[in-house]
């Protein structure tokens, strides 16, 4: 079933509609980028693959930058403007409740994005990549972040180009 929520469909509605659209997509792709680049980076630096120069400030580092600058904003700017997309569109259907819960699931694996990258990021030490033998080494925790974003990517971008028919369960 749609739920339909009428809007004015002029040409500056139109116009309108289409910037978000624009923004949305844009925002989306800067997040999903920065998204996958934060476990490669992670991971290079944890297995000695990439050397950064150090700032001497935890808080200073190329992953934090990137995820408080660029992945945080653009996530919050692509949610902002794919709800007013749906919104001023008036159209609720089964494939966008599929597309948000995978949405959902992209936002969980920001959040543990932001953990990784202050556990990886946590020490000025150079053991700081070195954990408790009972945790995931920070290597291993970002391949199964960027495999988990990448397929949450994929099935986010494949749902919205196919907007398959999804069978309600009764």
């Amino acid at each position: 079933g749609r739920l339909h929520i009428h809007f004015r469909r002029d040409s500056k509605g139109l116009c309108l509609m289409l910037w978000l659209l624009v923004l949305h997509i844009s925002a989306l792709l800067v997040w999903c980028a920065a998204l996958l680049y934060l476990p490669a980076i992670m991971a290079g630096i944890a297995s000695g693959s990439i050397d950064l120069q150090k700032t001497g400030r935890p808080d200073a580092t190329v992953q934090r930058l990137v995820f408080t600058h660029i992945a945080t904003p653009s996530a919050l700017v692509a949610i902002m403007a794919g709800t007013l997309v749906f919104v001023f569109n008036g159209t609720v259907d089964a494939w966008l409740i599929a597309k948000l819960t995978l949405v959902v699931g992209l936002v969980i694996s920001h959040i543990l994005t932001g953990l990784v990258v202050l556990a990886a990021t946590g020490s000025n030490d150079a053991s700081s990549s070195q954990r408790p033998a009972d945790s995931m080494p920070i290597t291993l925790q970002c391949a199964v972040l960027g495999i988990t974003q990448s397929v949450l990517i994929i099935a986010i971008f494949w749902t919205v180009l196919a907007k398959p028919s999804v069978v309600p369960v009764h």
